[in-house]
């Protein structure tokens, strides 16, 4: 019996997918991103970003805050960008070494991620994607739940990745662990959806 091992796609293959594909490659097998996302969802994330943009602006953090689609590359010590596994579309991106800043996107872990679960796929989030940023050292991940109105919000330390999420509500007021003196009241956030 001829046993099929399956294909694990890279960096290199991506690229040669359609410039419309809404897709991540994640350990080498590509994930669907549609539908589009939901209203509320885009409410979300426009909001979040700009007022991380308007903080990293105001306090002239060397910073920069990306909205999807938007490519991060995670690669592994040492490796060739274009055999990475790993190319995800986070919904927001804060990368402060610009030095991982490419024409297409990012390669190397963002500082901070931040995604707003779907409806279709919640687990791509909280399992899939936690997995993922805790092996990368992505330093604050926070995951935003518009159906359940809260944050998950996961630090990063080196001699132990994530340790257990601090849960928030969209009527909190929330510190930013990766600045000093950023807090994001989701009550304002809130109000707008």
């Amino acid at each position: 019996m001829q046993v099929r091992i399956p294909k694990v796609y890279t960096y290199a293959d991506y690229l040669q997918l359609p410039q419309d594909a809404r897709v991540e490659l994640i350990e080498g097998v590509i994930y669907d991103m549609s539908p589009a996302p939901s209203r509320v969802h885009q409410e979300i994330v426009i909001e979040l970003a700009t007022l991380i943009k308007n903080y990293l602006k105001s306090s002239n953090k060397p910073c920069k805050v990306y909205t999807a689609p938007f490519d991060v590359v995670l690669i592994e010590e040492g490796q060739d960008e274009k055999q990475a596994v790993n190319v995800v579309q986070p919904d927001i991106s804060i990368i402060c070494d610009k030095k991982k800043l490419t024409d297409k996107g990012c390669v190397g872990a963002p500082e901070m991620i931040i995604e707003v679960v779907s409806q279709n796929n919640p687990a791509h989030d909280y399992i899939r994607k936690l997995n993922l940023y805790t092996q990368f050292g992505v330093k604050e991940y926070w995951i935003v739940n518009p159906y359940e109105q809260n944050i998950f919000v996961y630090v990063y330390r080196p001699e132990m990745g994530y340790s257990y999420p601090k849960v928030h509500t969209f009527n909190d007021k929330i510190k930013v662990s990766l600045f000093e003196d950023l807090e994001i009241d989701f009550a304002q956030i809130k109000e707008v959806l």
